[in-house]
């Protein structure tokens, strides 16, 4: 997702975390110290550590195996400075991304040279700046321009790296002038952030344009972003480019995937993530059945 931060240093110290960190990230036992995993048999697919992105993963990981592609399976591994130095050293091998952030961060230092992108999906995610349907009517709210002169009076709630990446609050007070009155920690994007809206426990906050709860005429609002702060986040896998070379095949499998794949779709998946009652296993092999992807 967009909510993200480049620089050479974060990488560099990012990529030493990966190094001895990644084996207690899977949702599988794996080897005491993590090793780079090029060059054999089986392709590492890895997430970030929020629910849309381990179901992406996911629906690329069944499709692989299906393919006749083996697959371990690295889930909910961390946020971008985790998860994009991993990918770079091979640790994992292939990872649903989101356009824009993806194409900024993996051009610091010579990240990028080791990398491809596949093809991008219709479906696309990016920040969404959200008021309550209650605060939107109190101040008359359609775009984020709409809050600069009411900001200072205002609590956001976002993730905890929100206050340094540049598409959050660096570039809300960069391209809109936003100052609010306070910032509060919540979860990236996820239930915490929208319960917290919904209780006035903060005004505005960060959620994902994919949420199921902004696909309506619901309680929460997305503001128009008037001045085009966020880029196009279409979900765009990016694969170790040795990997390409190992299985043939791959891109084809994952790029049939990504054709299918709309927001409307992603909406409905991140629905059932929410919703609980399925393991995500099931809610992938259903996908992928009713999209005739054998």
């Amino acid at each position: 997702m967009s909510v993200h931060r480049s620089g050479a240093a974060v990488v560099v110290v990012w990529c030493a975390v990966a190094l001895v960190g990644l084996s207690a990230c899977s949702d599988r036992p794996q080897p005491s110290s993590a090793v780079a995993h090029l060059d054999d048999d089986v392709l590492t697919v890895g997430s970030f550590d929020f629910p849309e992105s381990v179901v992406l993963a996911e629906l690329y990981s069944e499709a692989l195996e299906r393919a006749g592609i083996a697959v371990h399976r690295s889930f909910q591994l961390g946020p971008r400075e985790l998860v994009a130095p991993a990918l770079a050293q091979g640790l994992i091998e292939l990872v649903p991304e989101y356009r824009g952030t993806a194409h900024e961060f993996f051009d610091v230092g010579s990240t990028r040279a080791d990398l491809d992108p596949l093809r991008s999906a219709p479906a696309e995610d990016a920040n969404a700046i959200v008021v309550s349907r209650r605060t939107a009517r109190r101040y008359h709210l359609r775009s984020i321009s709409d809050l600069q002169p009411i900001a200072r009076l205002l609590t956001f709630g976002g993730p905890p790296e929100c206050p340094s990446r540049p598409l959050c609050l660096p570039g809300l007070r960069r391209t809109y002038g936003l100052h609010f009155a306070e910032f509060v920690r919540l979860d990236t994007g996820g239930p915490v952030s929208r319960q917290a809206l919904l209780d006035g426990a903060v005004d505005v906050a960060l959620l994902f344009s994919s949420d199921p709860a902004l696909g309506g005429g619901g309680d929460l609002v997305q503001l128009t972003d008037d001045r085009d702060l966020q880029p196009h986040e279409n979900v765009t896998p990016y694969v170790h480019r040795r990997v390409l070379r190992h299985f043939p095949g791959l891109a084809a499998v994952v790029d049939d995937v990504s054709a299918h794949l709309t927001t409307a779709g992603l909406r409905t998946l991140n629905a059932q993530m929410t919703a609980g009652d399925r393991p995500v296993r099931t809610i992938a092999s259903h996908w992928l059945d009713a999209e005739g992807i054998r």
